[in-house]
């Protein structure tokens, strides 16, 4: 998964084996800066009453896709690793995304420094 800040837009470009296991045909997300509402590194809440439609989960291992909570929809590519990256959208389709990403903390202070500019 690679992250950059193109313009006013955060683009999320999916490697060929995470469209794989999350079920999502598109390889860029890209999310218009002025929808992300709050970024975050805590590990995000999580249960089984969470409907994944469609996606993979291997606890422990792998929760990738498209699951709907009692928050919305919510699209997740989380490992293993325990560097979340979260962010919380408005005026899109998903509420939230959520994956991991070694850098997570980088990209937390830099994509909070584009949304309050």
């Amino acid at each position: 998964m690679n992250l950059s800040i193109i313009g006013d837009k955060l683009q999320i470009e999916l490697e060929w084996f995470e469209q794989l296991w999350a079920f999502y045909l598109d390889k860029i997300i890209e999310i218009p800066l002025a929808h992300i509402i709050r970024v975050t590194t805590e590990e995000p809440a999580s249960n089984w009453a969470e409907i994944r439609a469609p996606g993979t989960f291997l606890p422990g291992v792998i929760k990738a896709g498209t699951y709907y909570t009692k928050r919305g929809k919510e699209f997740w590519y989380v490992t293993s690793d325990k560097h979340y990256l979260t962010l919380e959208l408005d005026h899109e389709s998903y509420r939230r995304i959520i994956f991991t990403l070694e850098q997570n903390e980088a990209w937390r202070e830099r994509i909070e420094q584009q949304i309050q500019t």
